[in-house]
C-alpha cells in the first residue's frame, strides 16, 4: 500500500457516540468534491471510476472518485499515469465556476452555524463551534446537522472530524472518509494519534519520513517517546519541536475566520511546447481575464503584476512590475504581462507554461485612481464590470475578448468548457 493510501484509507467508523466535551473544532472536508459535483449532472456515472482533470498530454488529475482511487489514482497525478492505472476511468474536464458556486453554497451552510469559519480551499474548512453549542447542541450534533444540510441542499456528501485542535480534527476527517463523522475525545487524543504512521504528522514529507525511518521511528507514538533534544539534534530545532508537539496532539492555533489574499494568479501548462509569440500573448490575455475577474470578485486590486515563464527544459523565470496605482482591470494586467514577456527576451524560446499573477493586494474601493488625460470617464472599467454581470448570469464563457472567441471557435483544447457550450 502506498504512503498516500495509508494516510487516506478510511478508519473504523464510530460505534457509540464519543465524548465530545471540549471538542469545539470541526474540520469539514467534501468527499471527492469536483467529482461529486459532476455526478449531480451525470448520475449514470455513480459507482464508476471518474477522474476530473486536464485531458491533454500534460493534464493533471484534479480529483478522483473513490472507485478510481482504488486503482491508485490521486490528485496532482499526471493524467497519462492515471489512465495507465485505470484505463476504464471516465475523464471529465474541470468546470471551476460550477465548483465555485457549489462551494459558496456549502460555506453559507457553515456560516449559519458559526462566524468562525476558516476556509482552506473550495472544499474544506475549519469551524470553531464553541459559541454555537448553547443554540445548536453539542459539537457532534452540530457536525451531524452540517452533513445532513450539505446532503439535502447540495446533493453531495462531506466528512467531518471533531476534536479539540485543528490538527487532530483534520486527521479525524481523513480517517472517516468518505461520508463519515469521527469524534476524537479530548482524553483520547494519544490513543488516536500514536498508532498512525509518522507521515500523518504535518511537516513530514518523504525526505523527513526517510530521516525518521533511519532513526527507527515509523509511527507517531514512537516519535512521541523520543526526547525533544534528540529530535532537535537529528531534524533541526524548528522541525524537531514541531513534530514533538504534534505527536502529543498539541496544536495551539485558533480558527481564523479570514486570511486576506496576498496574491491572485493563474497559469497554464501547454499540451505541447509553444514558441509562437501570438499564441503566448493570447494565453496571457486569457489568464489576465481570469485574474482580473477574480480580483473584482474578491473586491481587491493589486499594484504588482508578474509573469511566470517556464521553458521546455523546465527552467523557470519570473518578471514583475509595480504599477503607479492598484488595478483590477484585465486590460492593464494583460498589457503589463505582455511587456514583461517581451522584455524577458523569450519570444522565440519554446515555453511549456506561462502564468500571470497580481500581488500587493488591497481593497479596491480604497485604491487611489487618477484618470489619464485621454481616458474617458466611462470605458474599460465599466466594460469589464458589465462582463462580470453577464458571466454571473450566463457563465464565464458567455462574453470574452474577440481573440479568445476566435481561439475557442478554432477548437483549442485548452479553452474552458464554457466557450464550447
Amino acid at each position: 500500500m502506498s504512503r498516500k493510501q495509508q494516510l487516506h484509507r478510511p478508519g473504523p467508523q464510530p460505534g457509540p457516540p464519543a465524548d465530545d466535551t471540549g471538542c469545539a473544532v470541526l474540520h469539514v472536508d467534501m468527499d471527492a468534491f469536483f467529482v461529486s459535483v459532476e455526478l449531480l449532472e451525470r448520475p449514470e456515472l455513480a459507482g464508476r471510476p471518474v477522474v476530473v482533470g486536464g485531458v491533454g498530454a500534460r493534464g493533471v488529475v484534479a480529483a478522483a472518485s473513490y472507485e478510481a482511487r482504488a486503482y491508485g489514482v490521486h490528485s496532482a497525478m499526471p493524467m497519462t499515469r492515471a489512465r495507465r492505472l485505470c484505463p476504464q476511468a471516465v475523464v471529465l474536464p474541470p468546470r471551476h465556476e460550477k465548483y465555485a458556486r457549489v462551494s459558496a453554497a456549502v460555506f453559507e451552510i457553515f456560516r449559519t452555524v458559526t462566524p468562525l469559519v476558516e476556509p482552506l480551499s473550495l472544499d474544506e474548512a475549519f469551524l470553531d463551534v464553541a459559541g454555537a453549542v448553547r443554540r445548536l447542541g453539542r459539537p457532534a450534533a452540530i457536525a451531524g446537522s452540517i452533513r445532513a444540510q450539505v446532503r439535502e441542499q447540495q446533493g453531495i456528501t462531506c466528512s467531518v472530524g471533531v476534536a479539540a485542535t485543528k490538527f487532530v480534527a483534520k486527521l479525524a476527517s481523513t480517517r472517516c472518509k468518505p461520508d463519515g463523522l469521527l469524534v476524537v475525545p479530548a482524553d483520547g487524543v494519544e490513543a488516536f494519534l500514536h498508532p498512525l504512521p509518522a507521515a500523518a504528522l504535518w511537516g513530514v514529507g518523504e525526505r523527513t519520513e526517510q530521516a525518521l525511518a533511519r532513526l527507527g521511528l515509523r509511527t507517531v507514538g514512537q516519535i512521541a517517546q523520543v526526547p525533544l533534544a534528540t529530535l532537535q539534534r537529528e531534524l533541526g530545532n524548528a522541525l524537531g519541536s514541531h513534530l514533538h508537539e504534534l505527536s502529543w496532539g498539541r496544536d495551539p492555533r485558533a480558527v481564523v475566520p479570514h486570511t486576506p489574499d496576498k496574491s491572485i494568479g493563474a497559469e497554464e501548462t501547454f499540451d505541447t511546447d509553444i514558441d509562437d509569440p501570438e499564441i503566448i500573448r493570447r494565453e496571457l490575455l486569457r489568464l489576465a481575464e481570469k485574474v482580473g475577474a477574480r480580483l473584482r470578485e474578491s473586491g481587491n486590486a493589486g499594484r504588482t503584476v508578474s509573469v511566470k515563464l517556464r521553458m521546455a527544459d523546465f527552467k523557470t523565470i519570473t518578471r514583475a512590475r509595480t504599477l503607479r496605482e492598484p488595478t483590477d482591470l484585465a486590460r492593464v494586467i494583460y498589457v503589463t504581462a505582455c511587456e514583461l514577456y517581451e522584455a524577458a527576451g523569450l519570444e522565440r524560446v519554446r515555453l511549456r507554461l506561462v502564468g500571470v499573477r497580481v500581488e500587493n493586494l488591497g481593497p479596491a474601493d480604497q485604491a487611489p485612481r487618477q484618470l489619464a488625460f485621454d481616458e474617458p470617464e466611462t470605458g474599460w472599467r465599466e466594460a469589464e464590470r458589465a462582463m462580470d454581470q453577464v458571466a454571473h448570469r450566463f457563465g464565464r464563457g458567455a462574453v470574452r475578448p474577440a481573440a479568445l472567441v476566435r481561439r475557442a471557435a478554432e477548437g483549442d483544447a485548452r479553452d474552458d468548457g464554457d466557450a464550447r457550450r
